[in-house]
């Protein structure tokens, strides 16, 4: 999280000019602006050669002539989530279908091989963010993730251990044993509470998946809700498995509108690998999200991911196509300019992280391809987004 400065004319016009620029790319200058300093971005030159340059050609007719000016601060915080694929320890679970994940199993995992995936996902958490924020996320949910202990190594690794980062995670009663976890930054943000979700379905009496985390909290003082969820995958072909995460979806929703009814102001971000795209039934018409502004009123949730899916932007590939299962969808009130509120979202996709050559260049650098060890991150990008408040 960090505070930054920036300068809008008092002029009407010119003010919705600069913030149309401002909200288009956000900029810090590194070399004038540290973790929690101020600094000044000067949009005046800018402004004044858009304005001359739009005077000359005649689209607009107006005197930018002795017009004053006043800084405003806002602080910016990162929320973000990653799949962390398969972190699991090297001990044989009871209980639990574990087996691959052992010294003995099919993968030969061992120490050393942990060792380096706890390594290089704690590279890509501690660069989440940072072109704007300049820290890592403030808020981070995971999935795929074995236990507690699991999420203690990652927090604790030399490139994560300064950040302080806490835990919140509940065992789940999946059949592999994965959960999901919110990590935090107690310096931002303050639990107030949480609890775990389980996902029941009627007519599926031994089915097992992931519970869904919802965990309430003050972000930098203003109260916010995250939920993380991890919906069942596309086993045996998307329309056969579509009503499990339909039913995921259904719930998600249910926990959302439980906030909402006690306080129609609520600010939920509710998060996850979801295991569909912005576009199937389950988003659209079970948890009701869109990128369509105007249906907000009417109950529908904000998928600010649908416009990266539009552009063709993926979290994972598969079958030389990708998909964005991994997405960040707000309650309405984040887009009020009141208090924190969403900027924009992003899809974590730097180049060290993915295939360099051959056949799949380009896609995410994943620990194992069956049951080789490639050394890699994840199967997934992380996806994030920054909020945004303004400072009175």
């Amino acid at each position: 999280m960090l505070t930054i400065l920036y300068r809008f004319c008092s002029n009407q016009t010119a003010n919705k000019l600069l913030n149309f620029s401002l909200r288009s790319k956000l900029k810090v200058n590194r070399h004038s602006l540290l973790p929690n300093t101020s600094g000044k971005i000067n949009q005046s030159n800018r402004f004044h050669s858009f304005a001359s340059t739009l005077v000359l050609v005649g689209l607009l007719f107006f005197s930018i002539a002795n017009v004053s000016a006043q800084e405003a601060k806002y602080k910016i915080a990162t929320v973000a989530f990653y799949n962390l694929e398969n972190l699991f320890d090297t001990i044989d679970q009871p209980n639990v279908k574990d087996e691959e994940f052992t010294p003995q199993g099919s993968k030969r995992w061992n120490t050393k091989k942990y060792n380096i995936k706890l390594a290089h996902l704690s590279a890509v958490i501690s660069q989440i963010g940072v072109d704007k924020a300049q820290e890592p996320p403030a808020i981070l949910g995971v999935s795929e993730v074995e236990n507690l202990s699991v999420l203690k190594d990652l927090i604790n690794t030399p490139t994560l251990k300064p950040y302080n980062y806490h835990i919140i995670h509940y065992d789940s009663p999946d059949r592999r044993g994965i959960d999901v976890a919110l990590l935090y930054r107690p310096k931002y943000f303050k639990v107030i509470d949480s609890k775990s979700y389980r996902l029941s379905v009627p007519d599926k009496k031994d089915f097992r998946t992931r519970d869904q985390l919802l965990v309430s909290g003050l972000l930098d003082g203003e109260q916010m809700y995250f939920i993380v969820n991890h919906w069942p995958s596309r086993y045996g072909g998307e329309k056969r498995s579509r009503p499990l995460r339909n039913a995921a979806a259904d719930l998600c929703r249910t926990i959302a509108d439980s906030l909402l009814k006690v306080d129609t102001n609520a600010k939920v971000i509710m998060m996850g690998d979801l295991n569909d795209d912005p576009v199937n039934p389950s988003l659209k018409n079970h948890l009701k999200a869109t990128d369509d502004k105007s249906l907000l009123s009417k109950g529908y949730f904000f998928d600010p991911m649908i416009t990266l899916y539009k552009k063709g932007i993926g979290s994972l590939a598969w079958h030389d196509s990708w998909n964005l299962f991994d997405n960040m969808i707000l309650t309405p009130a984040l887009l009020k300019d009141s208090g924190y509120h969403f900027y924009q979202a992003h899809v974590f996709n730097k180049k060290f992280m993915t295939n360099d050559e051959g056949r799949y260049k380009g896609y995410p650098f994943r620990t194992f391809v069956g049951d080789n060890f490639m050394g890699g991150y994840s199967d997934h990008f992380p996806a994030y987004l920054f909020l945004i408040k303004k400072i009175e």
